[in-house]
């Protein structure tokens, strides 16, 4: 079993239904729209269906609900499988549509009519609202709702023929019209579409929507406990009317939990929809999205995504979750899986003086302090090596112990080394250090006992691989973005700083052989992998998956604290 559900008020459901004999079995779906690439607001019901039915012994179904085909493509619903299964996951020979299930569908749509419980109506949608009333008011009876069956059944038919326009008729349930839940009120089981589908072609014209599919589609397939985000909740009377107007095989039962809400973040389609087609993401699988793509592109194990599900447990009150958590769980998912490697983002020249010209050594460096067994890995160390930029000052504050003029620092599994000159182009930027080094400190430690107060990585010249880096960062820069109607638009919250890119980075020469997938910790700058769309063998490109520390929190700090 991959991960072990925590206890939450689902699963003390379904216990109590296999401990009563209710059930015999745990059947539970994810039951996806393709019309969009999924978030990780959806990775939470996927770990959460399929978590539970492996818990259980049960299993659990993969179903496309691809009632609407305006929205609908064939890439959304590849994308969805690729999703779920990088997650972990697997349906087995469960993969199921609604479209499976049109003729059945319409099949119980005419044994509604024929029991007076459904009938077609010609308002125009725009009428079927201002008829609907509102929260505080009753809505009013359709001219059309007291048509005979045998009406409904001709007109019903005819609409399936295609003999209506768009918008000129719908099939509407019979319920009541005063009911306090507006979704009672006549909701609309069918309407008429004349698009494509992406499955069934031409052959269909009306289309059921989606509250009604859902829960029939539940119950053909058996499902015994229908998980679904609370603003489904209202909808659950009509989950429970239709299936009790009509003999189903089974009724299934229809549990609401809070959504996924994660600061720094948007989740609504429509919104990351946005940010696609007005440019200010690179695609659907951008590194800096929620959606499950870009979470794999940027190089987020999907271990680390399943453990957060399971921390932020299931509830049945909406709250936000602050993405320091989701953080959190992937560095300590890769402090314990990535290899240790060294890579110098800003490069700056060093040149250690009274190094043997042309002679290379073979140094033995570790390759995961956390993990023994990932064993040892050499690194050739030379006479001119990079450093970072950032890792010397001229004129260095108190408190700056990296190096320095006539400053002696420890090279990462080298030796000491001393800054004796400065060299600088004509703008006054310093371009080259010279160094001098201590021979006998081999290892970094000194057999006089003397101190230093810090440890630098380096990549040797000559063996340097040159990458471009990608430093991802938050997409937003106000935790929540998102302030709704009356509001600043959500785009006014974008993080200028959400990418930073390097050319001319120096990485050390094993990460020529980098493939998609493996993650690495770039040490002392963070956690990285290789772009899976953009990077070649001539032209390695690393994604920053996540700092080593949560500078986000130090930046709140130390605001709050001025």
């Amino acid at each position: 079993m991959k991960d072990k559900v925590p206890p939450n008020f689902i699963k003390d459901i379904i216990e109590h239904d296999l401990s009563t004999g209710k059930h015999k079995t745990v059947i539970t779906r994810f039951p996806p729209e393709p019309n969009g690439y999924l978030h990780i607001g959806h990775a939470k019901s996927i770990v959460l269906n399929f978590g539970l039915a492996e818990e259980f012994g049960g299993r659990c179904h993969l179903r496309f609900d691809d009632t609407n085909p305006t929205k609908e493509e064939e890439e959304f619903v590849e994308s969805i499988k690729e999703d779920v299964r990088w997650l972990g996951y697997d349906w087995g020979e469960h993969l199921y549509f609604a479209s499976d299930y049109f003729e059945r569908l319409y099949e119980y749509a005419v044994e509604l009519i024929k029991r007076g419980k459904a009938y077609v109506c010609d308002l125009s949608p725009e009428e079927i609202r201002q008829y609907r009333g509102t929260l505080t008011e009753p809505g009013k009876e359709s001219p059309y709702r007291n048509r005979s069956v045998e009406e409904n059944l001709d007109l019903f038919e005819r609409m399936r023929k295609g003999e209506f326009k768009e918008g000129e008729r719908v099939l509407r349930a019979k319920i009541d019209m005063a009911s306090g839940n507006i979704n009672m009120r006549d909701p609309v089981l069918y309407r008429i579409l004349h698009v494509p589908h992406h499955r069934t072609g031409d052959k269909w014209c009306i289309y059921p929507t989606y509250d009604f599919a859902h829960c029939l589609s539940d119950s053909i397939e058996g499902i015994t406990h229908s998980i679904c985000t609370l603003e489904f909740e209202d909808h659950r009377p009509l989950y429970d009317w239709i299936l009790d107007e009509l003999e189903v095989p089974c009724h299934p039962q229809q549990i609401e939990f809070a959504r996924l809400n994660l600061s720094y973040t948007v989740m609504s389609k429509r919104k990351l929809k946005e940010l696609v087609e007005k440019g200010f993401v690179d695609g659907w699988d951008d590194p800096r999205m929620p959606t499950i793509s870009g979470l794999r592109r940027r190089g987020i194990p999907p271990s680390a995504i399943r453990e957060f599900c399971k921390r932020i447990g299931v509830a049945k009150r909406d709250s936000v979750v602050d993405i320091a958590l989701l953080e959190h769980c992937i560095r300590e998912e890769l402090n314990k899986t990535a290899p240790r490697v060294m890579g110098v983002l800003r490069p700056l020249k060093v040149v250690i003086e009274n190094y043997p010209d042309g002679k290379t050594e073979e140094l033995e460096c570790i390759n995961n302090p956390e993990d023994p067994d990932q064993g040892t890995r050499l690194v050739p160390f030379s006479k001119v090596i990079y450093i970072e930029e950032t890792d010397f000052m001229e004129d260095p504050p108190k408190k700056f112990y990296r190096l320095a003029p006539g400053r002696e620092v420890r090279l990462r599994y080298a030796y000491f080394i001393k800054c004796v000159d400065v060299i600088k182009d004509s703008s006054g930027k310093v371009v080259e250090l010279r160094c001098i080094y201590d021979p006998e400190t081999k290892g970094g430690n000194a057999p006089d006992g003397r101190k230093v107060k810090a440890t630098l990585h380096w990549v040797s010249q000559a063996h340097a691989v040159d990458a471009e880096v990608r430093l991802y960062d938050r997409l937003f820069k106000d935790p929540n973005p998102d302030r709704g109607k009356g509001g600043p638009h959500f785009t006014e919250f974008l993080n200028p700083e959400s990418l930073v890119v390097l050319k001319g980075c120096k990485l050390e020469p094993g990460l020529a052989n980098a493939k998609v997938g493996e993650r690495y910790q770039f040490e002392r700058q963070g956690y990285f992998c290789l772009d899976s769309k953009d990077s070649r063998q001539d032209q390695l490109v690393f994604n920053r998956i996540v700092t080593l520390k949560d500078t986000w929190e130090k930046l709140r700090r130390r605001k709050n604290s001025s």
